[in-house]
């Protein structure tokens, strides 16, 4: 995965980690909402790394054959 969407990621999850605990004073389900989607958020990255490792890996093959 490139740099930029390595830190999109990243980024993207802290500033959701924040709200959600910002918002556990204020409102205990938007809290949840937004630990959910933040947990989706990372898995959805760990997908995206596994799916573009795999196409890498497919055209490396396809060289070398």
């Amino acid at each position: 995965m490139g740099k930029g969407l390595s830190l999109w990621f990243a980024c993207s999850s802290i500033l959701m980690l924040t709200a959600a605990s910002i918002s556990i004073s204020y409102n205990i389900w938007l809290a949840l909402l937004l630990g959910v989607l933040c947990i989706f958020n990372i898995g959805w990255g760990f997908i995206v790394k596994a799916k573009r490792r795999r196409k890498a890996e497919a055209a490396t093959a396809q060289r070398s054959s």
